[in-house]
Parts: C-alpha cells; structure tokens; sequence
C-alpha cells in the first residue's frame, strides 16, 4: 500500500456525538487536522477525512475515510472501490459503553425503573404490584450478533447473572455464551428468551431481521433490545406486536427514520424505553477514535493493512 496522509478533515458530522475540537486536538501533533463541513466545499485539499457522515466530495482527492462508527451502511462501497478510497471503521471502541448500556436497560424493565421515571415526571407515587419486578439472575437473555458489540453486552450480561446464549453466523462458540445458535434458529435462539438484544450490522441479510413471524416466536413477555440499526427491525411489525401485546416491551436505542418522528406510535407505550442513538457514548468517545486513527497512521507509513479497514 502506497499513500502518504499529510493532513485529516475531521468532519462537523462527528459533533454528534464529541465536538470536532476535540478529535482535531488529539491528533494536531502528530498531522496537519482541520474541521470541515464536507457538505461545503473545503477550501483546503485533505488527504484523509474523519466522520459520521458520508459526503460525495469525498471521492475526490481523498485517500482514506475514517467512520466514527462501527456501522458504515451509509458508504457506498462500490464507488469507493472504484475511486481506489480506503474506508476503515471504529469496530472495536463501543463494546464497553454498549455493554452497559444494555445492561442498563434490563435493569430499567426488571427493576421497573422505567415506570419509575415516567410517575415521577407525573409527581405522582406509584411502586410497582407486588409481582411486577423481578430480578436478572438466571433470566435468559439471547444475544444476536456476537461481534464486538455482542461480547460488551455478553460480558456485562454474565455479570448480572443471566443464562447468556447467542447466535452468530459462524455457530462458533463464545467464552460466557452458554449456547451459541446460527441465523437459521433464530426462532428457537428467542422462543425461550426473556431478552432478545440485536448487535449485529446492517447489510442484506439482517434487514427486518425481526418482523411479524420473529415476535410471534418470541415470549409474550419478551423484551426487545435494539443497539444495531434501526432497519435491523421491522418497526411496522413492532408496532403491531406492542399493541397486540404479542411481546412485553422494547428498548430502542436506533430506528428506521432519525431521529424518530414525533408522530411514531412508539412514543406512547408504556413498556418502550427510547434513546437517542447513544448507546456507545463515553467521554472518551474521541480518545478511542484518535487511537484508531494514529494506529492507522503508522500503518499506513510502515505499508502495512489498515485496522478495520472495510473496503
């Protein structure tokens, strides 16, 4: 691999989740870094851009592409390809911070913290019947996807004390999972689950992963957990089985369309915990990003294969 990066755009897309200030800090030491809105015409040429979003001034001029996210749906590979672009990810960075988050869910359904804050909003004082809480211990919950993603979650889940098991494409087993099932047992991965978390990526396969038939396979006190892409889940069909009450509730960190319409039904149920796409936040959002970037950057001066590079 022949290609010499002088100088990194970080793009005002990543203040989605840090402020651009922040990466371009990191990193000013060691490369010439600017922020830029690639929807605008940079007055200055760059080698390499660092975002969220993906803009087609990027096919000219442009060696290499950083996504902030581990999700890179949005790039399309083909033009990339054929405009000889690097495109690299930050798989790697979220697995912690998603983790929690998602233990931080189970606990909000089991503990009923969820219609904890939603009286206290009201000021009113409502604790819960006296056998609507439980606790996790032993709870099964099935993870699908057992990716970087899946194995924060897997890790805190095991912790909590659930009965963990997951499905993965390979059917390779997985320290902590007690049994790890392939896409074609979906069904009888969430027949038994008490929790179904999705994490895996968005691509052919996994569109509408879960729609009618997967909720109706699914306890009808199932939570759903949904930390991978919004079109990973037929909301149409989520909707319908909240109001059919065929599952018990959801927790939605992605959706579809974001942010979500004001208008989605999803807003009014009771059992539905939503959250902004920021599952992974973490203070050291744009110190994890910079990592992978300055790793990559002696990579890339040694002539050597990028870290998650994707195309």
């Amino acid at each position: 691999m022949s290609m010499e990066i002088s100088s990194i755009a970080v793009d005002e897309s990543v203040s989605t989740v840090f402020p651009p200030e922040q990466l371009r800090d990191a990193l000013v030491d060691i490369v010439d870094v600017m922020i830029i809105d690639a929807g605008v015409d940079s007055l200055e040429p760059y080698d390499a851009v660092v975002t969220m979003a993906y803009h087609d001034s990027y096919l000219e001029g442009v060696y290499w592409i950083h996504s902030i996210q581990a999700g890179v749906d949005r790039f399309p590979f083909d033009e990339l390809r054929e405009h000889e672009v690097i495109l690299t990810n930050s798989s790697g960075i979220h697995g912690s911070a998603v983790g929690e988050t998602v233990a931080g869910y189970m606990l909000s359904f089991a503990r009923r913290l969820l219609p904890a804050v939603k009286s206290q909003t009201q000021r009113e004082w409502s604790p819960p019947t006296w056998d609507d809480a439980y606790t996790l211990a032993d709870e099964r919950c099935c993870i699908v996807g057992l990716g970087t993603l899946g194995r924060g979650i897997v890790k805190q889940a095991s912790a909590l004390g659930l009965d963990v098991i997951g499905v993965r494409r390979s059917g390779e087993s997985l320290n902590g999972v007690r049994t790890v099932y392939t896409p074609d047992d979906l069904h009888t991965a969430i027949r038994e689950s008490k929790f179904v978390v999705l994490a895996v990526p968005l691509v052919d396969e996994t569109h509408h992963l879960m729609s009618t038939e997967e909720f109706a396979a699914m306890r009808d006190d199932a939570i759903l957990i949904n930390v991978a892409r919004g079109p990973v889940v037929d909301q149409d069909a989520l909707v319908d089985a909240l109001e059919a009450g065929i599952i018990g509730g959801a927790a939605l960190d992605v959706f579809e369309a974001e942010p979500l319409p004001k208008d989605s039904p999803l807003w009014d149920f009771e059992e539905v915990l939503i959250t902004p796409h920021c599952a992974g936040f973490t203070e050291d959002y744009y110190r994890n990003v910079a990592d992978l970037v300055r790793e990559n950057l002696v990579h890339i001066d040694a002539g050597e294969e990028l870290i998650n590079k994707i195309v």
